[in-house]
């Protein structure tokens, strides 16, 4: 291993494609870190026979994945990097950015289980995931990215009970708010107030205000021009010069990086388990799931009412305006294809079975038309008595390349990637830049334990 490679070296659940400038090929750095180790073990009068050979070489890190995870990483490793530090970090994704799962999302954002109840750490899930929401929308005001859609709608969720068991046990987990996510149980006339025609079955609902829906690929977008706006900016103030690239390939093995960059963060998604180094170790459940775009004919004169929320239930309605939402999602374990186009048959399956589910509280979704459907492959973590929790950890141990703090990793993600982004790309930047896994909660990192037992 060469002696210049720095643990800080991340993959992150998708690869990032880069600039037209830039070359899909892997840079190669190692001539630019061996000629400064040379530098250092060398007289001080050799050592200033130049002045570049006294600059102060980068930190380059290496970014696997362009979903929620991997820019997540991406923008806290350029918000931490110290003041006059020279910074890069380069994203891998063979599909871009959104390319995977991350880009299909359905973009329900909220802290809560099915049943209401609040999950771990939820409030700092919460609150870190509404900071990137809010980069990225500074970043759509500055006029850094080219489409002009919208990207976010505050309008709620709510969820309508569909036993009388489930009734009361949304009844008494609305009483248990945060400050900062308040939820209200309310009655079938209050619930139709919101949403009107809406079926309460049950008379009862729960009601999030503070819930938010995102277009997932525009967010996506967003958030990485709201990185290389960091960077530039940084650059351009006299700060130490940073970089943020996206190279848009595959990487199939981590050999392919050796020597390259100073750590390695795998944010694949799904597609961490392909690795030759990671094949059969990661305690990750591969789920496909299709979501359904509809439309509201002109024709039709019941449009969604502005401000009505969208609805939590077996299927659920993701609303991005009056004549137009995102139905979703399927469930097919097991699966192993990773695209994002859907076959007419699998398009057709998936409306078969998610819209009598819709219907079944909002009946008026039999009026909409479907103009199209995505899918994608959800890496879902194994269930712990606290709940379904992200991957993360180092994995020198793993890839045997112990003590070095060279390769890290944020998977399983599942179907909450929006909701816990935020708060994983922070701590996972903090552990890197430290080279300190004990940063990271220990509820998060239990896997390599039981994983490291098992092989002795």
């Amino acid at each position: 291993m060469a002696a210049a490679f720095d643990s800080r070296f991340c993959l992150c659940g998708g690869a990032l494609r880069r600039s037209k400038d830039i070359q899909n090929a892997i840079p190669d750095w190692r001539g630019s870190f061996t000629g400064c180790v040379r530098r250092r073990r060398s007289s001080s009068a050799k050592a200033t026979s130049s002045s570049s050979a006294s600059l102060p070489q980068p930190v380059r890190y290496a970014v696997l994945g362009a979903g929620f995870a991997g820019l997540s990483v991406a923008w806290h490793l350029l918000e931490s990097n110290p003041k006059e530090s020279p910074l890069v970090v380069d994203l891998y994704d063979e599909g871009g950015i959104g390319g995977g799962a991350s880009g299909v999302a359905g973009g329900l954002i909220h802290p809560c289980s099915p049943k209401g109840k609040l999950l771990w750490r939820s409030a700092e899930f919460w609150r870190e995931c509404l900071k990137l929401l809010s980069a990225a929308e500074q970043t759509l005001k500055r006029g850094t990215t080219s489409d002009g859609e919208r990207m976010i709608w505050r309008r709620g969720i709510i969820r309508p009970a569909t036993t009388m068991k489930n009734a009361e046990i949304l009844k008494e987990n609305a009483s248990n708010s945060l400050s900062c996510f308040r939820r209200e149980f309310l009655d079938r006339d209050a619930a139709q107030k919101l949403v009107p025609g809406l079926c309460v079955s049950f008379d009862s609902s729960i009601y999030m205000p503070h819930a938010v829906n995102i277009h997932a690929g525009r967010y996506l977008q967003a958030l990485f021009s709201a990185c290389k706006s960091m960077a530039d900016d940084a650059s351009s103030a006299g700060s130490g010069r940073m970089e943020v690239n996206l190279f848009k390939r595959s990487i199939e093995s981590l050999h392919e990086l050796q020597g390259n960059y100073n750590c390695v963060i795998i944010c694949l998604g799904a597609k961490a388990a392909m690795l030759p180094e990671l094949s059969g170790l990661l305690p990750l459940r591969l789920c496909r799931g299709i979501v359904t775009h509809m439309k509201l004919p002109d024709a039709t004169s019941d449009v969604y009412e502005d401000g009505s929320p969208s609805i939590l239930s077996d299927a659920w309605l993701a609303v991005q305006g009056p004549r137009s939402l995102v139905m979703g999602s399927t469930w097919d374990w097991g699966s192993r294809d990773y695209s994002s186009s859907v076959s007419p048959e699998e398009a057709s399956r998936a409306l078969d079975e998610l819209l009598p589910k819709a219907a079944s509280v909002y009946p008026a979704i039999e009026r909409w038309a479907p103009v199209g459907a995505s899918g994608g492959l959800r890496a879902m973590p194994p269930l712990t008595p606290l709940g379904s929790l992200p991957l993360l950890g180092c994995l020198d141990d793993i890839v045997g390349d112990k003590g070095q703090r060279r390769y890290w990793l944020v998977g399983g993600l599942g179907a909450r990637g929006l909701l816990y982004h935020g708060l994983l790309g922070k701590l996972t930047s903090q552990a890197v830049m430290s080279q300190d896994e004990d940063i990271l909660p220990s509820e998060l990192t239990s896997w390599k334990r039981l994983l490291l037992k098992a092989r002795g």
